[in-house]
């Protein structure tokens, strides 16, 4: 039974699902329901090594990523559309908890020391399963949470000691932008809170083993997107004024238009060389000194394909 994998905390959570802010109420265990559509099963669309992620979260050999379906945000130009965008097929070809286990412990036996959890926020009854099952059977990875930061403060403090690595989307300062975008005007306090949580429990080391791998700490994400140089350029402000110049950050250029937005003004193309380059000398002026940067070229290495078992290769 599904049900015996949780605490009955985390029955009680997924009965009537007030996981995420958007505190839906749905019975996950009656099916996909609410705003992220996903049941109690485990929603996974893909289990991989993934090494496309920033140096110390990879590390030299990659990260076991775990991929949830389904998502608690609406992003219109989502590069995991295939997958946040759930729908039942998806939920019911999930392996189920014994499966994922296995293969997440293949991965783990041929040399991965980390398991990332991306776009959990909406299964973290699952994620905590999955560390708690892992733990029993003798495997103690480092974990990595990979959030759009739409998170819950009480969430977040259940995962303090859970959670070795916090990876944390910051989108964006602006409510009509998130409005827009994610379908959520709340977003910019949300995160923004989320994060400080986040650096409660971790401060600004990022701390890492002799190979460079992460171990403990917090590394913030931020994607530059077109048309908003300005508004990521309040982002790192804030993330300066409020938190310190010496977390760790992650500046990325990545961004590439999904068929969904090849209409959209703004989004439909890719970031401008000048509008990236402006918010990199920003980030420069304000002091951040622990941070990574992307070439202009990334946005072609950044193209899933979750029908395939590798979707990044």
């Amino acid at each position: 039974m599904i049900k015996d994998i949780y605490t009955e905390e985390e029955r009680k959570l997924l009965s009537e699902c007030t996981l995420c802010p958007r505190e839906c109420g749905a019975d996950r265990f009656r099916g996909g329901t609410g705003y992220c559509r996903s049941d109690a099963g485990m929603n996974i669309a893909s289990i991989c090594v993934h090494r496309g992620e920033e140096p110390p979260v990879s590390g030299p050999d990659g990260i076991c990523n775990i991929f949830f379906s389904g998502c608690n945000l609406r992003c219109i130009y989502c590069q995991n559309h295939e997958i946040s965008r759930s729908c039942r097929e998806l939920r019911d070809s999930s392996p189920d908890y014994d499966k994922a286990l296995e293969r997440i412990i293949r991965i783990l036996d041929s040399g991965i020391k980390a398991v990332g959890f991306v776009s959990p926020s909406h299964v973290v009854p699952q994620v905590k399963a999955i560390i708690r099952g892992l733990n029993a059977r003798g495997y103690r990875p480092v974990t990595v949470y990979n959030t759009n930061a739409y998170d819950k403060p009480g969430v977040i403090d259940s995962l303090d000691g859970v959670i070795d690595v916090y990876l944390p989307d910051y989108k964006y300062y602006s409510p009509v932008l998130s409005e827009n975008y994610s379908d959520a005007g709340d977003y910019p306090g949300v995160a923004f809170n989320t994060i400080k949580r986040m650096y409660y429990q971790k401060g600004s080391v990022l701390r890492t083993d002799d190979d460079g791998r992460a171990e403990n700490g917090m590394l913030i994400r931020h994607l530059v997107l077109p048309g908003s140089p300005d508004d990521s350029k309040a982002i790192l402000k804030k993330i300066a004024e409020e938190l310190s110049p010496g977390v760790h950050l992650s500046l990325m250029s990545q961004y590439h238009p999904t068929p969904y937005v090849m209409d959209h003004p703004e989004l439909n193309r890719i970031l401008y060389r000048q509008e990236y380059e402006s918010v990199v000398k920003t980030m420069e002026e304000l002091g951040f000194r622990n941070g990574w940067v992307q070439d202009m070229d990334s946005y072609r290495n950044y193209r899933p394909d979750f029908s395939r078992e590798h979707p990044f290769e």
